[in-house]
């Protein structure tokens, strides 16, 4: 057994700043334009140098962790992007997609409200009921096809991707966070659920404000307030008097038809806009019936499927046949975490759970073929895209896998701790801190769920001790979190691979990078006012 050190150079300072020199290097790299494979690469390295000379981690246990992290970025986040490109390659190549954008040009011509449908309404469903980047590849790759530059789309649909993301997988953020802190589950989700809001009030207003400008917000006020509205208001209500599971399944489908049936009775001033892109190309004929159903048969299909594979009685049917739990030698019940993290040491757990039939990528796989057979592919011609499609996004699965090895690294030798601990030390302020804590985590693991396994239990720690609500830090965690996902490497990726854009993750970031951080910080405030200002703290659970 190996117990964690959280100050290894007897200066907190110092201590904090290797720990954080990984994370550093690796988006400096990003921004100077290196690959992100490379830099993920380099900054692995570096992170298990820093681990086993500087905090004492033995190197088996380091390299166990790297493999760890590997095994698990492919399974079920590399595994499921690889298939949601597939199908989408097969609705592409069949000319179905076309038809799929002519149906969105239908209901809008206006780009910038197609922006709202596809990356915030339909975005958000998909993280609801899939999660792990599902949404982001499927609304940048519709994007591309409504005519968005590559980069634009890339970054557009990694900002939508913000205010659902709590609440995804089907709660499971919540859950996990439940978990880690033992508070209880009603009132985590009801805190979040008195955070969020705001910003599915303010995100819808932000990414046309992103794409198009000032001038654009005033101009098509009406419709992005209606997409607003229609999500915040269910997804308060459901996660404050139902719970975590089903609040982004229900609000999206309410910010869907209302946008829908809005812009059946109310059109913008001028479809004029400040963009220098090309429409996408449509006929003057409208396509039959039959063809729009036809275009849209695999979206249904992946919908239904992605939500029975969501569903946990399935997942569990799915797992007592097939999954199997294997313990990470040399570092299963290995490495003690220790106060002031934890309430007491706490040996961590690393079992790696090979469920191949129940993950969300295999639901996505079994959609895909079964829609590609509808659509007229032949077994051998379905094998051959798939192929093609491993082919175009082998370096997004190395690069994911990579940096899922770097964050179980971080975590496993306690350098994640170590920056966590120095946020815990800034008192008065720490509800805007411990709200970017969550942020920090969301961007070294690419996942809200992750972010509150390793923060979730130094929020309830701190807040406790400097006197604040537990249940309002452990919801900031994950609502701070959610403004991480556009600037995580592997949601870039993601972003990357749908739209065909590898190799350019630098601009992507650099593209997000400050929304992000704004975002971030007025959260931060938000949650600054919840803990010392009436009226809001009159919001606050927990006290």
């Amino acid at each position: 057994m190996w117990q964690q050190t959280y100050n290894p150079l007897q200066s907190q300072a110092l201590s904090t700043l290797v720990a954080a020199l990984p994370l550093v290097v690796m988006m400096a790299m990003i921004f100077l334009r290196r690959k992100a494979h490379h830099a993920a690469l380099t900054a692995l390295t570096l992170a298990v140098g820093i681990a086993t000379l500087v905090f004492g981690f033995p190197f088996p246990m380091a390299a166990a962790s790297a493999l760890y992290g590997a095994a698990f970025g492919f399974l079920p986040i590399g595994w499921l992007i690889l298939n949601m490109i597939f199908l989408y390659k097969l609705t592409e190549k069949s000319g179905l997609f076309n038809v799929v954008q002519e149906s969105i040009t239908g209901i809008t011509a206006d780009k910038r409200l197609q922006l709202l449908l596809v990356a915030f309404c339909f975005g958000a469903f998909f993280e609801g009921a899939a999660g792990f980047g599902a949404p982001v590849a499927v609304t940048s790759a519709m994007l591309i096809g409504l005519g968005f530059p590559a980069i634009q789309a890339a970054g557009l649909a990694l900002l939508a991707n913000t205010a659902p993301v709590a609440f995804g997988s089907l709660g499971t953020p919540i859950v996990a966070l439940q978990g880690v802190t033992g508070l209880p589950m009603m009132d985590l989700s009801a805190m979040v659920g008195r955070q969020l809001p705001f910003f599915s009030m303010l995100v819808p207003f932000w990414l046309v404000w992103m794409y198009a400008g000032f001038g654009a917000v005033r101009e098509l006020f009406p419709a992005i307030f209606i997409a607003g509205i229609s999500f915040a208001v269910p997804q308060f209500l459901v996660a404050n008097y139902h719970g975590p599971w089903l609040v982004d399944i229900v609000a999206s489908l309410v910010s869907i038809a209302a946008v829908t049936l809005f812009l059946k009775v109310w059109k913008p001033a001028s479809q004029q806009e400040k963009s220098n892109t090309e429409q996408p190309k449509t006929t003057n004929q409208k396509p039959p019936t039959k063809n729009y159903y036809q275009a849209w048969e695999p979206w249904i299909i992946l919908t239904l499927t992605v939500f029975l594979w969501g569903i946990p009685q399935v997942k569990g049917f799915l797992d007592a046949w097939t999954a199997v739990k294997i313990e990470v030698p040399y570092l299963h019940k290995a490495v003690e975490r220790v106060p002031p993290v934890v309430l007491k040491p706490t040996l961590e757990n690393a079992v790696f759970t090979l469920n191949w039939l129940s993950t969300a990528g295999t639901g996505i796989l079994l959609a895909a073929l079964f829609a590609g057979r509808r659509m007229g592919y032949s077994v051998r011609g379905l094998w051959q895209e798939y192929k093609a499609t491993f082919h175009l996004v082998k370096l997004s699965l190395l690069t994911i896998s990579t940096i899922l090895a770097l964050g179980m690294v971080l975590r496993y030798a306690g350098l994640d701790a170590a920056l966590g601990l120095a946020f815990a030390q800034t008192g008065w302020w720490y509800p805007l801190f411990g709200t970017i804590l969550g942020w920090l985590g969301v961007m070294i693991t690419g996942s809200d769920t992750s972010a509150n396994v390793l923060f979730g239990s130094l929020q309830r720690i701190t807040a406790e001790q400097l006197g604040l609500s537990a249940v309002l830090m452990a919801a900031a965690n994950s609502s701070g979190g959610v403004m991480g996902k556009m600037v995580n490497i592997q949601s870039i990726v993601v972003a990357g691979a749908a739209t065909g854009n590898e190799g350019q993750e630098s601009a992507t970031l650099r593209y997000v990078f400050w929304h992000s951080i704004a975002l971030a910080l007025l959260m931060g405030l938000l949650v600054m006012l919840q803990a010392y200002i009436p009226p809001f703290s009159g919001m606050v659970l927990g006290k």
